[in-house]
């Protein structure tokens, strides 16, 4: 959308021919009118941009852009960072290596490393009650850094979930005893490794829909999570859907996604 057809459009609302509500879908299913500034800092000159933040995806998608961490450049991460920050109150950044997130705590104000979610995060402003509505599920202790990355992610995204941690099928009395939680959720999480039962047993025992998360966590053929994997794309409880493995903030943001749906609870 260029300037003189942003303008028509604001001149609209303003004259109350176009109502705010469809005004604002107008500009969401819109891409930039011109091509965003790259992000230059800490790029020497002469070097192409390290990235081109995409400054529009919040109004696309209802969230910010999020910065995978894993193979940049901490300076990169840095320069990244306040660029996302200079348009946003909310920054995520995953996969982070001990020295990046050092580099981040040390040059972002506000930020907020979550060390076994290997995520940083920035949320300025006053803050406001999360959405209840997700439960972060994990099978066992292993589990739980990928846990964490949907639990952050989700977080980050307005959430407020609740965990249930160590509740794997080796010993089921520990799921069962915590039904009224799983009950009282809009969207369940639960992530596992080994031969991946527990989301089939969790999306047996709710109404709602069950974001299955394999994880690399397992013994000889469990095969980096594809055994987790397969197992979780074969369950036979209807309301399961997959995400990839180890892919803790994919399960955190569709959960956040479904759970913003739906009314309050």
């Amino acid at each position: 959308m260029d300037r003189p057809e942003l303008e028509r459009l604001l001149e609209s609302v303003r004259r109350g021919e176009t109502d705010v509500a469809r005004a604002a879908a107008r500009l969401a299913a819109v891409l930039p009118g011109s091509p965003e500034p790259p992000s230059g800092a800490g790029t020497p000159p002469g070097a192409p941009p390290v990235a081109r933040v995409d400054h529009h995806r919040a109004v696309r998608c209802g969230f910010p852009e999020v910065v995978f961490g894993e193979g940049k450049e901490a300076g990169d991460l840095v320069a990244i960072a306040h660029e996302i920050l200079g348009q946003s109150d909310v920054l995520l950044v995953t996969r982070l290596d001990e020295e990046q997130a050092a580099r981040l705590l040390a040059e972002v104000p506000g930020a907020v490393h979550h060390r076994r979610a290997r995520a940083v995060t920035v949320r300025r402003g006053e803050p406001v009650p999360g959405r209840k509505g997700i439960a972060v599920v994990a099978a066992g202790t292993a589990d739980v850094p990928v846990a964490e990355e949907a639990r952050v992610t989700a977080e980050a995204m307005g959430e407020a979930p609740v965990v249930l941690y160590d509740v794997g099928v080796a010993g089921l009395h520990r799921l069962l005893s915590e039904r009224a939680t799983l009950q009282e959720a809009r969207v369940v999480v639960v992530a596992a490794g080994m031969e991946g039962a527990l989301p089939s047993v969790v999306g047996g025992l709710v109404p709602v829909p069950v974001v299955a998360l394999p994880t690399s966590v397992g013994y000889g053929l469990s095969l980096g999570g594809l055994t987790a994997l397969l197992a979780m794309m074969n369950a036979c409880a209807p309301n399961v859907t997959v995400v990839n493995v180890d892919n803790g903030f994919g399960a955190g943001y569709v959960a956040s996604l479904i759970n913003r749906t739906g009314a309050p609870r």
